[in-house]
Parts: structure tokens; C-alpha cells; sequence
């Protein structure tokens, strides 16, 4: 009896011993969580009023867990928009410049083919160029203030191609929203218009990858 106790006894740190290691195996083969940093650039063309509208954007963003993006985004945009005057109607270059945050959830990120859904909350600034208007039938130059401030939002959708580790490919349709501004002789009372464009993002996207997983 008592032989059999011992031999109880000292079993028992063993089994502790083998659970103990189970656990541990089981926390180090966990799913990873990945991370990523990328620069993206982006050319898109849309309407604005009626008339064509050509931007450019930058955008610097960390991924998480390729499931969901944050960041800053600037784009600049130009259009030739109608001022009115004594005369007609007639062209003059719209130039901009808008960005703010850049938030973005993605679906199927483990996928060759990411869909998401972008979305800049910001502000901006646009004005009109070497432009004139006509008062007391003499010809002045704008003044600086002809330049108006604007707040906007700007969702889209966008589709995403994993085309390695450090490089995506994307298309994407968004829709400006702005508050109203308020230009000399302008006849566009904000900036809202729809965006098509086409982008690539360069960077890491699976940092930490595999990490915490081990042949054992």
C-alpha cells in the first residue's frame, strides 16, 4: 500500500509537467497577427460641374492584420471650371489641394483579391489661377482671398491585387463630398463629383509573418 502511494506521488509532477507543456505548445502555434507599412499613389479623373476633373494623391498607411487601414492622404486636383463675367461664361483653371485622415476596412484580406471600403475625412483649399474678372468694366486681377477653405468627406470602394509581399495594385470609384464654398464669379457652389481611379501601394504588408510558429 504504502508502495503504491509513492509511486502515486511522484507521478503526479510528471502529468503536471506534460499539461504544463501541452499548454505552452498550444499558445506557440497560435494564428499570427501580421502588420504592414506601405506609400501609395494613386491618379484619378472625374467630373466636377459638368467638366473634367484630373487628381493626384499620396497616401501613407499602416495595416493591420490586412483587415483594416489608417493614415493621412493629400490629393491635388485641377479642373477648368466656368467664371462668370460680363462676357459668357467662360473657362478658368480650378486648382486644389485636400487630404486628412485615411480610414479603410478590408474584406478577403488573406485572399489574391481584397475588396474594401476607403473613406477621407478632411479639409481643403481651391482657388482659381491667373484668372481675371470684370468689374466697372475694367479688368483686375482676383484678389488672395478668392482661394476658400472647404471641409470633406470622401467614400469610395476599391478592389485590391496582391501582386507580392511589398506591392498591391487597386481600382477605385470614390465620391467627393464638400461643404459649400464660396469663389468670385465661380458658378460651382462645392466640390462633390465622382472619382475613378488607379493606384499601386509599395511597402511591407505581412510584417511578422510566421513568427511565432515553430517546427517542433
Amino acid at each position: 500500500m504504502i508502495a503504491a502511494l509513492a509511486i502515486m506521488v511522484c507521478c503526479l509532477p510528471l502529468h503536471a509537467q506534460d499539461q504544463s507543456s501541452e499548454a505552452y505548445l498550444e499558445f506557440n502555434d497560435r494564428n499570427n497577427r501580421v502588420h504592414g507599412v506601405y506609400l501609395g499613389i494613386n491618379a484619378g479623373f472625374g467630373r466636377l460641374e459638368g467638366e473634367e476633373a484630373y487628381l493626384g494623391s499620396l497616401k501613407f498607411a499602416y495595416v493591420a492584420n490586412k483587415r483594416f487601414e489608417v493614415g493621412l492622404t493629400a490629393t491635388f486636383l485641377f479642373s477648368e471650371q466656368k467664371v462668370i463675367d460680363n462676357n459668357p461664361a467662360v473657362n478658368d483653371d480650378l486648382i486644389g489641394v485636400y487630404g486628412g485622415l485615411h480610414l479603410e476596412p478590408i474584406f478577403f484580406g488573406s485572399s489574391r483579391v481584397n475588396l474594401s471600403f476607403p473613406i477621407t475625412i478632411g479639409g481643403g483649399t481651391f482657388g482659381f489661377i491667373e484668372n481675371y474678372y470684370s468689374e466697372n468694366e475694367s479688368k483686375t486681377h482676383r484678389r488672395p482671398d478668392d482661394f476658400d477653405e472647404v471641409f470633406i468627406v470622401e467614400p469610395g470602394a476599391s478592389l485590391l491585387f496582391n501582386i507580392s509581399r511589398y506591392l498591391q495594385l487597386e481600382t477605385v470609384v470614390r465620391y467627393r463630398l464638400s461643404s459649400n464654398c464660396d469663389l468670385r464669379g465661380a458658378t460651382l457652389k462645392n466640390l462633390n463629383g465622382f472619382t475613378v481611379g488607379l493606384g499601386m501601394k509599395i511597402g511591407v504588408f505581412n510584417l511578422g509573418r510566421n513568427r511565432y510558429k515553430q517546427n517542433i
